[in-house]
C-alpha cells in the first residue's frame, strides 16, 4: 500500500539529511592555522582573509580581527565593517604615536578564530610580550583559538637571502619556516606578474606617487616572476608532503604520478659514487626528489666498507639527496618496500650492484627488483657500470687537469 504524500516528503527529507550528515563526517574540518600566502605586496592576501573571516561568521563561528592591514585601500577596507575588531594597543616610540596588535586583549576575548594580517611583521619595541607577531600567534594558538593569517614568499627564512640576491632589496622581517610549516593550510594567493603591475600602475597597491618607483625596483617582472615561481614551489611542496603522509596511512596498489620520486640503491662497491652523481643529474632534470637507499644486510662490512658508505653518505648530502639506511637481510624486498612506503617512481640500480650482496631465496637481487617494482607499476632504470679510464683515475695527472 503506498504511503500519503506527506509520509514520502517525510522520508526524503530524512534521506537527505542522512545523506548531508554523512557527507560532513567525510570532510575534515580547517585546522585552527591557516595561512594565505602570496608571492608579492598586493596579491590579494588580505582580501582572502577577510573574506574567509565573513564567511565563517555567516555559519556561525566567533570570528574577531585581531589586527588588519589595509594601506588604504578602499575594497579591503569595506571588507573589515561588520566583523568585530579588537582595540589596537596604541605606543609612544620615538616620538610617533604607533599602534600594534593588542594580544592580551585578543587573549581576554577568546574568540574561535582570530584574523591576524602580516605574520612577519615585528612589533614596535615596548608594545608587548614578543618581538614578533609569529610569537603572538602562537600564543593565540596555544590558547586554543584558531588564527588565519598572511604572509609574503620573501618572508620565508630559507628564502629571504635568495630574494635579496634577485631583487637588491633588504629582507628585514622574516618568519621560521617551522611556524609557516605548522599550518594545517597553507593557501597561495596567486596573481601573474602583468596584473600585479597593472593594480600598481592604477594605485590599487601603493599610492600613485610610490607606484613608478616600485614598478622599476621591487615590482620588476624578472623580480615578480621569481617571486611567484618561488611561492608556487613552496605550496607544491606542501601539497606533496600532505599527500604523501596520505598515502603513507592509505596504501595503494601502484604509484601516484602526481611527480617524480626516485630511489637509487646503493653499496659499497667502487664506482656507486659515479652512479649516485648520474642519478642526481637525472633528478635534478625529471625536478624530483632523490632518496639514496643502503641497504644493511647482516654484519658483514668491513672498515673498508664502511669508510665507502661513509663517503657515499657525504657525497648524498652535497647532492641534496637524503640519505636513508635499512637493516634487511633480503635487499630486494626492502627496495621495493621502501618504494611503494615512500610513492617512488623510479627506483636507479647499477647492473652490477646485485653482486654485491648476497642470493637469497627468488634468485639475483636485480632481476627480483625489477619483477616485484613492475607488479606496482614501479619503474626501475639500471645503469651500466663505468670505470674511470687509468689516465683519468683520481689522483692522475689528467684527473688533476680536467
Amino acid at each position: 500500500m503506498r504511503g500519503n504524500g506527506s509520509e514520502g516528503a517525510a522520508q526524503g527529507v530524512s534521506d537527505v539529511a542522512a545523506a548531508e550528515s554523512e557527507a560532513a563526517g567525510e570532510v575534515e574540518q580547517v585546522g585552527p592555522f591557516r595561512i594565505y600566502l602570496g608571492a608579492a605586496p598586493g596579491v590579494g592576501k588580505t582580501y582572502a582573509m577577510l573574506s574567509e573571516g565573513h564567511r565563517r561568521r555567516g555559519r556561525g563561528t566567533d570570528v574577531v580581527v585581531g589586527f588588519v592591514e589595509t594601506y588604504g585601500r578602499p575594497h579591503t577596507e569595506e571588507l573589515v565593517n561588520g566583523l568585530e575588531v579588537i582595540p589596537r594597543k596604541v605606543v609612544d616610540y620615538r616620538g610617533k604615536r604607533l599602534e600594534e596588535m593588542d594580544l592580551d586583549a585578543v587573549l581576554r576575548r577568546r574568540p574561535e578564530v582570530a584574523l591576524v594580517d602580516e605574520l612577519a611583521h615585528t612589533n614596535v619595541p615596548g608594545s608587548g610580550r614578543h618581538e614578533k607577531r609569529w610569537q603572538d600567534v602562537l600564543d593565540i594558538l596555544g590558547a586554543g583559538i584558531g588564527v588565519i593569517t598572511t604572509v609574503n614568499i620573501q618572508h620565508l627564512e630559507s628564502i629571504a637571502d635568495e630574494v635579496e640576491q634577485m631583487t637588491g632589496a633588504k629582507v628585514r622581517e622574516r618568519v621560521p619556516d617551522w611556524v609557516v610549516r605548522k599550518a594545517d593550510q597553507t593557501e597561495l594567493v596567486d596573481s601573474s606578474p602583468e596584473q600585479l603591475r597593472r593594480r600598481m600602475l592604477h594605485g590599487n597597491i601603493y599610492p600613485k606617487e610610490k607606484a613608478a618607483q616600485a614598478l622599476t625596483h621591487f615590482f620588476r617582472t624578472p623580480n615578480l616572476v621569481a617571486l611567484r615561481e618561488l611561492a608556487l614551489r613552496f605550496v607544491a611542496d606542501e601539497s606533496d608532503e600532505t599527500l604523501l603522509e596520505y598515502l603513507q596511512q592509505h596504501p595503494t596498489q601502484v604509484p601516484w604520478e602526481t611527480t617524480e620520486r626516485m630511489m637509487i640503491a646503493v653499496t659499497a662497491e667502487p664506482g656507486t659514487d659515479v652512479l649516485l652523481r648520474r642519478a642526481a643529474r637525472l633528478a635534478f632534470r625529471a625536478k624530483a626528489e632523490l632518496d639514496v637507499v643502503h641497504v644493511i644486510v647482516g654484519d658483514t662490512s668491513s672498515s673498508r666498507d664502511d669508510r665507502s658508505i661513509d663517503g657515499l653518505r657525504t657525497l648524498a648530502a652535497d647532492l641534496g639527496a637524503h640519505w636513508r639506511e635499512i637493516d634487511d637481510d633480503d635487499p630486494a624486498r626492502a627496495l621495493v618496500s621502501f618504494a611503494r612506503e615512500h610513492q617512488v617512481t623510479q627506483i636507479v640500480i647499477g647492473s652490477t650492484q646485485s653482486s654485491w650482496w648476497p642470493i637469497v631465496g627468488g634468485g639475483p637481487v636485480l632481476r627480483r627488483v625489477i619483477h616485484a617494482a613492475g607488479a606496482f607499476g614501479i619503474d626501475v632504470l639500471v645503469i651500466a657500470h663505468r670505470e674511470l679510464a687509468p689516465d683519468a683515475a683520481p689522483g692522475s695527472a689528467a684527473a688533476k687537469q680536467s
